[in-house]
């Protein structure tokens, strides 16, 4: 059970004065009877709550799926850049919104958005072997020994030890393929992401379990490759949907939150 003034304030998104004084002077409803009584308690998803006529969200806590695009922060709030969470439609919004997980500003690809901090700790837990998959251009050609090496589980230049990882070296076509086919051919696509002319290109996919700083990037650098262009295109067996414009958002499905959490036993074994 929750106090009432608590429930309009953090799912209303509103300063907690702000709530106590609507409540106050009757301009919030349950189950279609107004409450005057800030502290009165209640479950608040077992009731339709209104404020000043409108029904606020009284669910525990959402979960989207983000199709990041470049230049934009992967944090709840900036002052000056926008982030993932300005992104987020007006009627999805609700105090407590933020990325379970980071993305480098240059990342596209796959953002999951919550305001459930236990789930999001499940999410991103290296213990829990949530796998994330991404794609990457890089320069120059990747050779397959580099597979064995993301494999085994690198040490990266700062000597932090990586956990396995799994590497496939992908034909342009096999890329294209993958990353949803919005483009005419692996040119345009380069034009699009201004990525630099050269005359060698590799096209990968990569699974880790973890998510430091930089990771795909320095992993990259271990094997001499830097990466041009990164898109995250799965948490666990959450896929991003190809629906989903770059900057859209949309909510989870049940069956989609579960799958985010869907690790993998035999990480390296396929």
């Amino acid at each position: 059970m929750e106090r009432l003034d608590k429930t309009v304030a953090q799912l209303a998104d509103m300063p907690r004065k702000q709530a106590v004084h609507l409540i106050r002077a009757g301009r919030v409803t349950v189950d279609g009877e107004v409450w005057r009584t800030p502290e009165a308690k209640l479950e608040p998803a077992a009731h339709v709550v209104s404020v000043a006529g409108h029904v606020i969200d009284t669910q525990p806590h959402r979960y989207y799926m983000l199709n990041k695009p470049q230049g934009v922060l992967c944090v709840s709030r900036d002052p000056k850049v926008k982030t993932v969470v300005d992104l987020v439609p007006p009627a999805f919004r609700r105090r407590g919104l933020f990325p379970a997980g980071r993305l480098d500003k240059d990342t596209v690809g796959l953002v999951v958005l919550t305001d459930d901090g236990d789930y999001a700790h499940r999410l991103l837990s290296p213990k829990k072997a949530v796998f994330k998959r991404y794609l990457a251009v890089v320069a120059g050609e990747m050779p397959q020994t580099a597979v064995e090496t993301f494999a085994a589980g690198m040490e990266l230049e700062d000597e932090t030890r990586c956990l396995p990882a799994k590497l496939q070296i992908l034909s342009c076509e096999e890329f294209m393929n993958r990353n949803g086919g919005d483009f005419a051919s692996f040119a345009t696509f380069l034009e699009e992401y201004t990525i630099p002319s050269m005359a060698d290109y590799s096209c990968v996919e990569i699974a880790i379990q973890e998510g430091r700083y930089h990771q795909i990037k320095r992993m990259c650098e271990v094997v001499g490759h830097k990466v041009l262009w990164l898109k995250r295109v799965a948490v666990g067996d959450l896929t991003l949907d190809p629906a989903l414009a770059e900057g859209e958002c949309r909510e989870l499905t049940a069956a989609e939150t579960a799958a985010a959490l869907r690790s993998v036993e035999e990480f390296c074994a396929s």
